[in-house]
């Protein structure tokens, strides 16, 4: 057995998950409900919206690895410098969803999600490098414990997001503003919980510089991972960007997008345990290649069907999520167990990751929002059989294929079991 156990005295890091499940909360979901909720209010072009979300990551390229530098700096007022941004945050997340814009709303949108994944850049960054320090706190096999439960909080998260709106629409005539709102209480929650956690990051005197972004971009692992990373998430990007108008358009799902989503993501959830566990008993690298392929078995199956195959595409969401709770939940404990190799701080070398993260998001909207404006595609409208099949392929075959070259890429690349 390749795998460690944990000990009994094993702690319950329940801080970890509620403060994941927050930035996942403000991560994901945004590019879920956010495009759709433009067009629809708005009358936002698809197109516009996609160069607005790539162009917001050309300033990431810069940000967030200063962020990074930011982080390490601040690490002995962590927790403060963490409640103020994450305050901030709550409140761009208010301005997207529950303050009708001012004035041009594809400004408003741009204005808004700067500072919202600014502030998610910088609490992501400050998150995960505690957990650095963490895990290897906890002892052998820390890091892919500790992400069981970091992860798993995130899941849930994500799909508190995705229901809430669909929830909320029963009851109040706003619903993303009541997501808006219950995102601020939680992010009070989040931080309240996390609060213990943070002095634990504070660094010695003198390992302020003890690891710099070119130390990760030397390192042949650490470069390594991060491409799997990019490549890997982009497919999860593209299939949550456009699930909506998938669900709406192809499934002619009549009103039932919101559950499906909310399935997915429930599987994803439900899964993460068992990744863990499965990650301990046979090795991190090995369990991600088989929920890799699981992914992109299920995503191939998409491409078969048609209006009314509702079953059949609840069926392909408990699968694919499966496949989508590997890739989150083990992807980063791989990553921080790198990290703590490298360096015992490592903010900087997150910062490269909340960038990547961040990327494959951007890249999805880049490819596809274009791809389907050009091809006559119209949310809630009637659309051709050209405009259907570009959607199908941009839904099901594109990710199918990047993740292909993701298990290719992660299966050449020689890492630690243990």
């Amino acid at each position: 057995m390749t795998g460690v156990s944990l000990t009994r005295a094993a702690p319950k890091l329940w801080g970890y998950s509620l403060f994941g499940g927050l930035l996942a909360m403000a991560g994901l979901p945004i590019y879920i409900h956010a495009p759709y909720f433009y067009v629809e209010e708005y009358a936002v072009s698809l197109a516009a919206l996609g160069t607005v979300l790539f162009v917001l990551r050309g300033l990431d390229f810069i940000q967030d690895p200063a962020l990074g530098w930011l982080a390490a700096r601040l690490s002995a007022f962590r927790g403060v410098a963490v409640a103020a941004t994450a305050c901030l945050m709550a409140a761009a997340m208010l301005m997207l969803f529950a303050i009708p814009p001012v004035f041009a709303p594809l400004a408003w949108f741009a204005i808004a999600l700067t500072v919202l994944f600014s502030c998610y850049s910088f609490l992501t960054i400050c998150f995960y490098a505690t957990g650095v320090a963490r895990g290897d706190a906890i002892g052998a096999g820390g890091h892919v414990y500790l992400a069981g439960w970091r992860e798993t909080g995130a899941l849930l998260g994500v799909c508190l997001a995705a229901a809430a709106p669909v929830a909320l629409e029963t009851v109040m005539p706003a619903p993303f503003v009541g997501f808006a709102l219950g995102f601020t209480a939680i992010t009070l929650c989040a931080v309240w919980a996390m609060r213990r956690e943070w002095p634990q990051a504070a660094l010695p005197q003198g390992t302020l510089a003890a690891l710099s972004l070119r130390d990760v971009f030397l390192d042949p692992t650490a470069r390594r991972i991060l491409i799997i990373a990019l490549v890997n998430a982009t497919p999860v990007a593209i299939t949550s960007t456009l699930f909506l108008f998938y669900a709406e358009a192809v499934l002619q799902a009549d009103g039932l997008e919101g559950v499906l989503l909310i399935l997915l993501f429930l599987s994803a959830a439900a899964s993460a345990p068992l990744w863990s566990r499965l990650a301990r008993r046979f090795g991190a690298k090995t369990a991600l290649l088989a929920g890799m392929g699981l992914a992109a078995v299920s995503f191939a199956f998409v491409i078969t069907l048609g209006p009314g195959d509702l079953a059949l595409f609840a069926l392909i969401c408990i699968v694919s999520g499966a496949g989508i709770g590997a890739d989150l939940t083990l992807l980063p404990a791989i990553f921080s167990r790198r990290m703590a190799e490298l360096s015992p701080e490592a903010a900087k070398g997150f910062g490269l990751w909340a960038f990547v993260t961040k990327a494959t998001l951007a890249l999805a909207a880049l490819l596809v929002f274009p791809a389907l404006q050009f091809s006559g595609f119209e949310a809630g409208a009637d659309n051709t059989p050209a405009a259907l099949n570009t959607l199908i392929l941009l839904y099901a075959a594109l990710p199918s294929m990047l993740k292909l070259l993701a298990i290719a890429l992660l299966a050449l690349t020689p890492l630690k079991e243990s």
